[in-house]
Parts: structure tokens; sequence; C-alpha cells
């Protein structure tokens, strides 16, 4: 899936960006804007004029399907869309199962995750994570029915499922829940659903949503985590230009509402602040 999309002024910002980098690379003085494969992360895209985005197309409402067959929509697709479009990119999606997408960003497959990457310190290490642009707490969600789990600390000598790379099975495992690994919500709260875990934790976004599209869902929200997911994109170790780019058009979506329009189209409030 592609879009076409044209901001001669962000082009024109880049380039720029671009030009000074090599100028100060160059050995001759003259200041060469020859750009390269091997150049910088913001040169390369930059060059490609596309940046290609890995998703997972399959995580309503952030990234999925309309009716599991239309066009990739949500709203991690709007706002990178929009970034973008800021930037004078084309926009191309790579659609891959979250167990498997920062490998993919490792083989340099995209340039760019938009999939509700949460910020962690350990993230921070291996990748360039840029600022974020959803903010949400974890929520922990059981049966109904259930009454002997009423807050996180409960979840000790229970079963949760979580995706394993997901820092919500850092939070049950720290819990002391034994975890069982799945490949995202959908898994999840069907094996809630089920009766064949006890608990999940995750974002309360894709939960508020799950109980809008299904308010007779057989789940309750009974405890959330005291510090709240901070969502960013995320790029390969080293792709700092890019990502300064990112945040600068990123702080410009903020200040003319574009965010704001996205969130309240998905969740009926602002999720960037």
């Amino acid at each position: 899936m592609k879009f076409r999309l044209t901001q001669v002024l962000a082009v024109t910002a880049a380039a720029g960006l671009a030009l000074s980098l090599a100028a100060c690379s160059s050995d001759s003085g003259e200041g060469s804007t020859e750009k390269t494969s091997s150049g910088s992360a913001l040169e390369r895209v930059t060059e490609a004029g596309e940046l290609v985005v890995g998703t997972e197309g399959t995580y309503r409402p952030f990234s999925y399907h309309e009716g599991g067959s239309g066009d990739l929509t949500g709203y991690d697709i709007e706002v990178v869309t929009a970034v973008a479009d800021k930037l004078g990119l084309d926009v191309s999606f790579e659609e891959t199962q979250w167990d498997g997408i920062f490998a993919g960003l490792d083989a340099g497959r995209f340039d760019i995750i938009a999939n509700q990457v949460s910020i962690s310190p350990e993230r921070e290490k291996q990748y360039s994570l840029t600022d974020p642009y959803a903010v949400s707490p974890g929520v922990l969600v059981v049966p109904k029915d259930n009454t002997d789990i009423t807050s996180l600390p409960d979840l000790k000598g229970k079963t949760t499922a979580q995706s394993l790379t997901s820092n919500w099975k850092t939070i049950a495992e720290e819990n002391g829940a034994t975890v069982e690994g799945v490949e995202g919500w959908a898994q999840a709260v069907e094996l809630l659903e089920q009766g064949r875990i006890d608990a999940t934790v995750n974002d309360e976004l894709v939960v508020l949503d799950y109980l809008t599209q299904k308010p007779d869902a057989g789940i309750k929200i009974v405890d959330e985590t005291e510090d709240p997911s901070l969502s960013a994109f995320a790029l390969k170790k080293g792709s700092d230009d890019l990502a300064d780019a990112i945040n600068e058009v990123l702080a410009e979506l903020s200040a003319d509402g574009t965010l704001a329009s996205i969130s309240e189209k998905y969740f009926g409030q602002d999720v960037t602040k």
C-alpha cells in the first residue's frame, strides 16, 4: 500500500540537513551534496523519496484492516502518514507479526516501526526512539465474574497471556505471574474469555476500543499501572537525524491540532498528552 505525499517545504528542509551533513564529512571542502545508500538515515529516505514502515496490520485500533480485508488504517497508520506527508515522502507499509517486527527493523526491511512501541530503558539502548505520540496506562483485565484478582499484586501465582516482547510481559512477571506467550491482544482476550488464563495486562486504549466494539464482552478492568506507557516510533540505532526530523514534525502536528484530531477520531479524546 502506498500513498503519494507532497510537502515541498519539508523536502527542502530535509535536503538542507542532508547537505550540511555531507559538507561536514567532505575532505574536499567543496560541500558536495551527493547522497549515497551508505549515508545517514535521513539522507537515505530523502534520496529514496519514501519512508518504509513496519507495522502489524492486525492491531486494532492502531494498525488494522477495516473488516479484516479493507484498507490498512488505524491511529498509528494515520499519524505516521501525516509525518511522512510533512517530510515530503511517499510511505509504504510492510506488515509483519509483532514478535518479528524488531528483527525486521534490524535487518533493514523498513526504516521505522509504527506499532505502539512503548518507550523503555532497554529499547532506548537498542534503538533510536522518537518523542511519544500516544500516552496510555497499562490495565489489568480479568473475566467479569472474577473476584480474587483486583490488583496487579494479585497476579502472583496466576497465568497471564502477553506478547513476549512487550513491556506488559515484564509487568506481569514482576507481579509474580506465569506468562503464556501470544501474538497480541486478540489472542490474549480470546484465551481470557475461554477461561484458559486468569488475566492479561495490556494497553488501556486497546481494551477500551475492544469494550466499545463489544460492550457485552465478559471481561472487566480492575487495576492500572502507575506509570503510563509512552508510545514512540522506533528506528535503527544511529538514526538520530531521521528521528530528530520526525520529532520536529510531531511538534508541528501537535501545535496545529492534527494529532488531537486523529486521537479524537479513534478514542474520543486527545491521547497524545
